[in-house]
């Protein structure tokens, strides 16, 4: 069942993987002989957002993008693809070419190994590169150490595809190989986790799939939280009118073991649930790389930062955005990397040139396909009030039903929002 990283550029679209190339070179070649630099490391709705604003806003400062691929495939909208929605992944898949050619963006296709904050030098495969600032934007990682017998098989057995790529292929391969009548488990985690309402959405996909396809066949759905975690009630309402006979959902489930030879889950140590198809979705904390580097607090789990300008209260002229990052009332999406990242570069152009910082403002929206053609929303504005980031008040709010017109925005926010990315 696994997915190499060639069967994957297939599967996505052809030409996907090579059109970064001509932007890489070494790191050696990167380094300036003065002026002012900012590295960013991470390619995603957070860093490429940062790396391109920091540039819109003050052109004398070099930045070097550092990610160790040579494309992005993102989270938002994946679930349409385990669905069968979407036929491949192409649509989600963007290159780092444009931001070099429109913004003079300088890309290093590396692995970062680690980063020295003392002397001011991110350690990658391609050699040393020093920063006068760093934008981290690395993402999520799993605590996989809290499931009992979890070893390196068993992602491939049991795929999370809380990371968009080979993961998210997988999962889909395995639905289409299931027998119909096969059952699928899908276990969620307690919260904090990267895009709070995904996994409910993927529910509803993988239902619709199931219902299409596998009408004998039901999914499970094993919730370590009490309830739904984000717009509850429109999805349970979507539930209850499509999926009544194909969602098993049970609140208040944690799974605390797995067994790879046996398929099977263990819900606080006691009852045992057996899947032919098993989605299991980790406890998640911030990326190895921010935890190799101390970015993290003192729960080993996410980076605490000023709130107001993202620079991490642990180590000084480093910024952490996105998943990782402790943002206060905002959530853990791709919009919400994207607003932070947005705030992030006017304060670091600001910084850098001596400037006052600029007062926070936020936007985070999320969409939820519950049906091919309906979907659901959230949205929220968010300030800073006494250093930390809350709602406002009256400020957006969820969608009062499912919509058809809820669907046609989700597809033209995804787009429009790809583009910002990647050109």
């Amino acid at each position: 069942m696994t997915l190499d990283r060639r069967s994957f550029l297939k599967l996505v679209g052809a030409g996907v993987g090579a059109a970064g190339l001509p932007l890489i070179g070494r790191a050696a070649e990167m380094m300036p002989k003065s002026g002012k630099r900012v590295v960013v490391v991470g390619g995603g709705y957070g860093g490429t957002i940062a790396a391109k604003y920091i540039r819109m806003m003050d052109s004398s400062i070099e930045v070097v993008l550092i990610e160790r691929g040579d494309h992005f495939v993102s989270c938002p909208f994946s679930n349409l693809y385990i669905g069968g929605i979407l036929k491949d992944l192409s649509s989600l898949t963007i290159t780092y070419d444009k931001l070099a050619s429109n913004h003079g963006v300088k890309v290093v296709q590396a692995e970062v190994t680690g980063i020295n904050a003392a002397a001011h030098t991110v350690m990658t495969s391609k050699g040393d590169i020093k920063y006068d600032r760093l934008v981290v934007s690395p993402g999520i990682d799993f605590r996989t150490e809290e499931y009992a017998g979890y070893n390196a098989s068993t992602a491939e057995l049991m795929p999370h595809s809380w990371k968009a790529g080979p993961q998210t292929l997988l999962l889909r391969k395995q639905l289409e190989q299931m027998k119909n009548g096969g059952n699928v488990v899908m276990s969620i985690p307690l919260g904090p986790f990267r895009c709070p309402p995904g996994p409910y959405e993927r529910t509803s996909m993988i239902a619709m799939y199931l219902q299409k396809h596998k009408p004998k066949s039901k999914i499970i759905v094993l919730d370590a939280n009490p309830d739904i975690v984000s717009k509850g009630k429109l999805f349970k309402q979507g539930w209850a009118k499509y999926y009544k006979d194909v969602i098993d959902y049970r609140p208040a489930k944690k799974v605390t073991a797995v067994d790879n030879n046996k398929m099977s889950v263990l819900v606080e140590g006691i009852e045992e649930i057996h899947g032919d198809v098993i989605n299991l979705i980790p406890s998640q904390r911030a990326a190895d790389l921010a935890v190799k580097s101390g970015l993290v607090g003192e729960d080993k789990k996410w980076c605490p930062i000023n709130m107001g300008t993202f620079e991490s209260t642990i180590h000084k002229d480093i910024h952490v955005i996105g998943d990782s990052s402790i943002a206060g009332a905002m959530p853990k999406s791709g919009y919400s990397a994207n607003s932070e990242a947005k705030v992030c570069a006017t304060n670091v152009v600001a910084l850098m040139n001596n400037r006052d910082i600029v007062e926070l403002s936020g936007i985070n929206t999320c969409y939820s396909f519950i049906t091919e053609k309906e979907a659901v929303s959230v949205a929220a504005v968010y300030k800073l009030d006494n250093g930390k980031i809350v709602g406002v008040k009256g400020a957006g709010g969820v969608s009062p039903d499912l919509s058809t017109t809820e669907a046609i925005y989700a597809h033209s926010w995804v787009k429009n929002i790809l583009t910002e990315m990647s050109t």
